[in-house]
């Protein structure tokens, strides 16, 4: 995910604004105790999470792919007073470290985690959404999106992440899980439904806005 000078990172986060102490504790107890640790948000791409949906003020978040609960804590925290956010995931393992986290942000009554496949879960969501964060197994990205389309509002955002992959989508060797990030990146470019941008935070967010 390295794709700039260590010096530049370490002064962009010296220049964002601080993440909270329980994020903070998320982000070292997933490093320390958890499988994939660079899977986690972190900082920078948390307080980018954090500001879209401060800007935005949604009803209805529609996140796919929890992992240890850092990303849904973020968008929360921009979220309308009576607003609530869907969180998917696979992982059942995580289940009780995340929604001790939750417990502890204080958003037991607005976030409504589900452990599941998210294919099954999303088709009988009756939800519009505002704004969706895509990040979960890579080759069923375009599944994802396909099936949460027609749920998200008018002006409403898709965001996908790791859409760079490790740089592998420019590179020479294009293993599927690569070849599947191109195929949405490209399907989104495309998609005249949508305008987007593709912006190299972190491991590449890709920012959808349906028209």
């Amino acid at each position: 995910m390295e794709f700039i000078p260590e010096s530049i990172d370490d002064y962009c986060r010296d220049h964002t604004s601080s993440e909270s102490a329980l994020l903070k504790k998320i982000n070292r107890d997933t490093h320390a105790e958890v499988l994939m640790p660079r899977m986690v948000s972190g900082h920078l791409q948390g307080r980018f999470l954090s500001l879209i949906s401060k800007m935005m003020k949604p009803q209805r978040i529609l996140e796919i792919g929890t992992y240890t609960g850092y990303s849904a804590i973020c968008l929360a925290e921009g979220l309308n007073p009576t607003g609530k956010l869907i969180t998917i995931d696979i992982n059942e393992e995580l289940e009780t470290r995340v929604r001790g986290y939750f417990k502890e942000a204080g958003l037991e009554s607005q976030i409504d985690y589900r452990i599941g496949d998210a294919a099954e879960i999303i088709p009988i969501l009756n939800e519009t959404f505002d704004l969706v964060f895509i990040d979960a197994d890579k080759e069923n990205y375009q599944r994802y999106y396909d099936l949460v389309f027609d749920k998200v509002a008018t002006g409403g955002f898709i965001m996908a992440d790791n859409v760079l992959w490790s740089g592998k989508v420019v590179g020479e060797k294009k293993d599927k899980d690569t070849r599947a990030i191109m195929a949405f990146n490209d399907f989104v470019m495309n998609d005249s439904r949508v305008e987007n941008m593709l912006l190299p935070l972190r491991d590449g967010i890709m920012l959808a806005r349906k028209l």
